[in-house]
């Protein structure tokens, strides 16, 4: 009898070994996987497919939503139309409209500014999932307690 507990007690403490290194190498992947965003985009268009990568290799956590339309995503998250490009997303609170590189989300969620989020208005050539270099874009901060947009990055 004596044998059959020691026997149990060393199994059950494995098992707490290997549950405890299970739970705390799952704790290390979500941490790996970087901020949760969210990104609403039409099916038939694969830059934002590109984009949604380029956030991916870059750590972010990404959910994509396919919708038919994305224009009542951009408005009920406050987008000027001025501003819109092909597809919306939402990070920590903040929105990101169209192709801003990865940098600049991560220096946005850093920086918390009090502002809506930010935007690269169309679809300029060199930005992230467009990547086709040499045509010069900004990334502009929206919705600022100051009103007006600001340049936040020039690429």
């Amino acid at each position: 009898m004596t044998g059959c507990r020691t026997m149990l007690g060393a199994a059950t403490r494995r098992g707490a070994l290997l549950l405890a290194a299970l739970t705390a190498a799952g704790a290390v992947r979500a941490a790996a996987a970087g901020p949760r965003i969210e990104v609403w985009r039409d099916p038939g268009c694969g830059c934002c497919g590109a984009w949604a990568r380029h956030m991916r290799q870059a750590g972010f956590e990404v959910v994509v939503h396919e919708v038919e339309d994305v224009a009542p995503v951009k408005r009920a998250n406050g987008v000027p139309e001025a501003l819109w490009s092909c597809h919306t997303a939402i990070v920590a609170g903040y929105v990101v409209e169209g192709h801003v590189p990865a940098a600049d989300v991560r220096r946005l969620l850093a920086e918390r500014p009090p502002a809506r989020g930010l935007a690269v208005p169309g679809m300029p050539p060199s930005a992230p999932g467009m990547d086709i270099p040499g045509t010069p874009y900004d990334v502009l901060l929206f919705g600022g307690s100051g009103g007006g947009d600001r340049v936040f990055a020039r690429h």
